[in-house]
């Protein structure tokens, strides 16, 4: 059943397609047929029909009915239920519970639908539930921004705060005393000390969406500059095993297993809440969880109870009342939101510009040709975001060292400079060598060379500008490497014009010859960053539009490293 839909409780179960299937002799089979006769007396008189809960694809959860008479076999359908409700998966129990309990005596239809559906998935369900119960409140403030009529009842019923859980094999990797962060988590993915790093998705759902904005709080705390923590964040995101990972179908996955040393490097560490995590740990598993809410950004997931223009008052009222402080503390919610959580962001596209920033990425074999500009005006003084005076180069070299590590394991890249420091200097010098990130030389891959080469960035003074023959060289280079199912792109970084060079050209000539040169099967985008009030920006998106690429323009030079992520997720932004 697609997940916008609802379906009807009281039809027959969906056969599950796909399952190999064998007939059973023909004594068995009579045997089989002998005992399902039994099992549907059984369950005529008792009078309760079930229908399976689902987590994520919106099938109800276990939908009892009123006591009913045996002829009810064949009975007409149930007419449509009174309220509709969508909950989040994990609450959703709680408040099937509660509607069981409002049936009155002799009824044969429930009026009560409970739904168990992620945010995302009830944001866009159709019709929409009368009540909606999601994980964050969050949600209803993006239902608004889309003109959706709820209006929120009372308090949260409940809130659950976010942990990063993972096996207790590897909980020193990344919960060593007990305690959590979302800064480790980064670096122990950029650093390869996890086995591996799941995230649900952010625009379905809520743990996924809460994440992401954590992380991306956590980063920025811990560096000054803002765009160095936008890359430090996203660099988790090109490293995930999983972007779409579903917590709740982790958690039964680890619950069948096992092979408790396999499940712990296939699953490694993800984000859950701290109620999905403790209805884990009261059964016995063999593969054992540990977790905590990480100390440099807890954030709630909260359960509002919301009702839709037109709900049915006095059900509305009912439902709400029927649900207990006590039967959502037994299921391991909290009764009060955690002391000094994230409080979110009231506008919601603050909240959910960097989670479509996320799903949006791309996951692709990468092959980038980084150009970067080492003409003598990167020696200029500016102010930096701090309010440091620091010079254009320095901040490159800030920015670089994070940067390195943005790239995955299956990318390829190389790096030139370009700057003439005398006439008969070439355009670009070639500073690391195009190929595998993680191959390299004298014992240092790419990323390390890439690193130390930014590292020890310096730019000579009163060199020229050779920036469209940088640009034509590069683009021909990668043209040639081209390959089927890759993302191939030229990267450019310039703080001003084309000139002052033996290679200078207008800018029409550069134009005709970057297109003459196109190959629609090799296709090379140029993305190009325009670093500073002076670099040329008309020309930088002359080359872009020219190549399929985008440009990004860091008019204060203080935001490279902001210019930089906007790059690389131009890069790997899905089409």
């Amino acid at each position: 059943m697609p997940e916008n839909e609802w379906s009807d409780p009281r039809l027959p179960e969906p056969v599950e397609w796909g399952q190999p299937h064998h007939d059973p002799p023909p004594g068995r089979a009579r045997a089989l047929l002998a005992a399902a006769v039994v099992v549907l007396v059984l369950l005529a008189a008792g009078g309760i029909a079930w229908r399976l809960m689902s987590n994520r694809g919106g099938a109800p959860v276990a939908q009892p009915s009123a006591p009913a008479p045996t002829s009810a076999l064949t009975a007409p359908p149930c007419p449509a239920p009174k309220l509709r409700v969508a909950a989040a998966p994990e609450i959703a129990p709680v408040i099937q519970h509660a509607a069981t309990g409002l049936a009155q005596s002799g009824q044969r239809c429930s009026e009560v639908l409970v739904q168990a559906l992620e945010p995302g998935a009830a944001l866009a369900a159709k019709p929409q539930a009368d009540v909606w119960i999601p994980s964050s409140s969050a949600w209803l403030a993006a239902a608004r921004s889309r003109g959706a009529g709820y209006t929120v009842s009372g308090p949260p019923l409940a809130w659950s705060p976010l942990v990063i859980a993972g096996p207790e094999a590897i909980g020193s990797l990344f919960a060593p005393n007990g305690a959590t962060s979302w800064t480790a988590m980064v670096q122990g993915a950029i650093q390869k000390r996890l086995p591996a790093v799941r995230m649900p998705d952010p625009t379905l759902a809520t743990t996924g969406l809460l994440s992401v904005f954590a992380i991306h709080q956590a980063t920025a705390r811990a560096n000054a500059d803002a765009g160095i923590a936008q890359l430090q964040a996203l660099t988790l995101r090109s490293r995930l095993e999983s972007a779409s990972a579903d917590p709740a179908g982790l958690l039964k996955q680890m619950a069948g297993e096992v092979d408790s040393t396999a499940a712990t490097y296939d699953v490694g560490v993800f984000p859950t809440t701290e109620q999905q995590l403790a209805a884990y740990q009261k059964e016995t598993h063999d593969v054992r969880l540990t977790g905590a809410p990480p100390a440099d950004g807890q954030v709630d997931a909260d359960y509002p109870y919301a009702v839709h223009k037109g709900a049915q008052a006095d059900l509305v009222k009912r439902l709400r009342e029927a649900i207990t402080a006590d039967d959502l503390t037994a299921a391991g919610f909290r009764s009060a939101a955690t002391k000094g959580a994230l409080p979110l962001p009231a506008d919601p596209a603050a909240l959910f510009g960097a989670a479509q920033q996320w799903a949006g990425y791309k996951s692709v074999a990468f092959q980038v040709l980084l150009l970067i500009d080492a003409s003598g005006s990167m020696n200029e003084k500016i102010t930096d975001r701090a309010g440091r005076t620091v010079t254009k180069a320095s901040l490159l070299r800030e920015s670089g060292a994070s940067a390195a590590q943005l790239f995955g394991d299956d990318t390829s890249i190389g790096m030139w400079f370009f700057g003439t420091p005398a006439a008969n200097s070439p355009a670009h010098t070639e500073e690391v060598p195009f190929g595998p990130i993680i191959a390299g030389s004298d014992g240092k891959t790419r990323r390390d060379q890439l690193a130390a080469k930014i590292g020890g960035y310096r730019p000579v003074a009163n060199a020229g500008t050779p920036l469209y023959q940088t640009v034509l060289d590069g683009v021909a280079e990668m043209r040639g490497l081209s390959r089927p199912n890759t993302a191939t792109v030229v990267v450019v970084l310039t703080d001003g014009s084309d000139g002052g060079t033996r290679f200078k050209m207008t800018n029409a000539d550069f134009l005709k010859k970057l297109t003459a040169a196109a190959d629609p099967a090799r296709p090379v985008p140029v993305i190009a960053v325009g670093y500073g009030p002076d670099a040329n920006m008309p020309a930088l998106q002359g080359m872009a539009k020219a190549t399929g690429g985008q440009t990004i323009a860091a008019r204060n030079p203080a935001d490279l490293a902001a210019g930089i992520a906007q790059a690389f997720l131009a890069a790997h932004a899905k089409s």
